[in-house]
């Protein structure tokens, strides 16, 4: 990104926001601190009113009444917003409650020229569950699970939640603190650090049968939680490095408490780390077996001596 439409991001970006950090400016935009310190004394220079707090968790802060030029979009920005729509047809995604006026709405604020660009687009891009022969007709619903929308509307409340779901035959409230919630093979999946286990979870939002705010007892602080998944991770077992053959099958099947980083922007290679629980039978034949599951385009480095030896017995079955 060139320095001029860096600068220009940022400013909407700390406009946008109540507090802001130079620690946030630099992970956001992948710039170092002293590129940070220079950006923002630019954009002071400006005329961009902005409040410096000092202390341990100082920051800044835009004095109010601040006003920044109307927002524009320019063709490939509006290009890939309906893109980036259209690429969601086949989804169930919270808040949609009617794609066709979302879509109208989008095209009423552009030019003629940049409406038949888009027209265009339309016609000719199918994106994953489109129906080639009836690309109007949906496969899905535009609605996703109804808990699904109560979940989003409840965490932007309050992250602390009673959630409630629906396990084989028995019902089970858990308290959470909300980590993520994420898309994933058509399903939104669900990980928070539960506060009475003291452990991160992963369950699917499909068996969610209640979710409401957690009482103010069970609650640790966000710091607490932070060090607790941070000594977590450090017991860390088992580290691969995918290829993009063990990529693919990654995606085609794996458990739902396990996750990649990739390591480049094609995600063609990533690195998986997980704790496996070796005094476990099942977790530690389910691991075993979706290794083997994965193939050969993987490299180990880590794995505990009980999952190698129950890997190489079911390879020397063979």
């Amino acid at each position: 990104m060139k320095k001029v439409e860096r600068i220009n991001v940022i400013m909407r970006y700390i406009n946008n926001r109540a507090h802001f950090t130079i620690t946030e400016l630099m992970q956001e935009f992948n710039v170092s601190r002293s590129t940070a310190i220079r950006d923002i004394r630019e954009i002071e220079a400006m005329g961009m009113p902005l409040v410096s707090e000092v202390g341990r968790d100082g920051g800044y802060f835009v004095m109010h009444n601040s006003v920044l030029p109307e927002v524009r979009f320019n063709d490939n920005e509006v290009k890939a917003l309906f893109i980036a729509f259209m690429a969601t047809r086949n989804q169930q995604l919270p808040y949609l409650k009617s794609r066709q006026s979302i879509a109208e709405k989008l095209l009423s604020l552009i030019s003629e020229t940049q409406q038949d660009d888009l027209i265009l687009l339309n016609q000719i891009l199918l994106f994953e569950g489109t129906n080639p022969h009836n690309p109007d007709l949906l496969d899905l619903s535009d609605l996703p699970h109804p808990m699904v929308e109560m979940l989003f509307q409840s965490l932007i409340a309050d992250r602390y939640l009673s959630i409630t779901v629906k396990e084989e035959k028995e019902t089970i409230a858990y308290h959470m603190y909300l980590l993520h919630l994420y898309h994933e093979k058509s399903l939104w999946l669900i990980e928070g650090f539960d506060l009475k286990e003291e452990k991160k979870r992963i369950f699917p939002a499909d068996i969610l049968i209640d979710v409401k705010p957690c009482s103010s007892e069970n609650r640790l602080s966000k710091q607490e939680i932070a060090e607790k998944l941070k000594k977590q991770e450090e017991a860390v077992n088992l580290v691969l490095e995918l290829g993009p053959d063990a990529i693919a099958q990654y995606k085609k099947y794996h458990p739902l408490k396990v996750s990649v980083s990739y390591t480049n922007p094609f995600q063609t290679t990533a690195v998986l780390k997980m704790f496996v629980d070796v005094s476990k039978p099942g977790e530690l034949n389910e691991i075993a077996n979706w290794i083997l599951f994965l193939g050969g385009d993987l490299k180990v480095r880590e794995l505990p001596g009980e999952v190698l030896e129950y890997v190489q017995g079911r390879l020397e079955s063979f």
